[in-house]
């Protein structure tokens, strides 16, 4: 059977490649963040234990939704990442595309995915057309899921 999270990374990159050239920029004027923009997880809650699959849902408040190649002011997409600290993220840089750095450049605010039992760590990042996260960042809260 095909790693489910490698295949779904791998649909959405399929739907979104053209819109990155997934290296580091030399100098890159990032977008800036509408004021008071958020992300957040709508499900599963911080906490939460649940079984495969695991349905995600995300929202986004004081920023539009776009697909990634889309130049529209005050949007962006969402990224997940799983089990990656932000701290790590390089905000200069396109979002990685992999099994931990998942893509919604289709505009998509949920995905179900089957995960490995225990304990893992989600994040979301908005990226703007280019996967580049806006200035500054717009983060949600980590949140803590436990698959039985």
């Amino acid at each position: 059977m095909k790693n489910p999270i490698l295949y779904a990374c791998g649909l959405v990159f399929a739907a979104s490649a053209a819109f990155s050239d997934s290296h580091t920029h030399d100098h890159i004027e990032r977008n800036p963040a509408p004021e008071g923009a958020s992300v957040y997880f709508i499900t599963p809650a911080d906490g939460e234990t649940v079984s495969n699959p695991v349905t995600f849902r995300f929202g986004a408040r004081g920023i539009g939704i776009a697909p990634a190649g889309v130049d529209w002011p005050d949007t962006g997409h969402h990224h997940m990442l799983i089990n990656t600290d932000p701290a790590d993220i390089d905000f200069n840089a396109d979002v990685p595309f992999s099994d931990t750095h998942l893509h919604f450049g289709g505009g998509q605010t949920e995905t179900t995915l089957e995960l490995p039992a225990g304990t893992h760590t989600f994040v979301l990042v908005m990226g703007d057309q280019f996967h580049v996260p806006h200035d500054p960042p717009i983060i949600s809260e980590m949140i803590t899921v436990t698959v039985e």
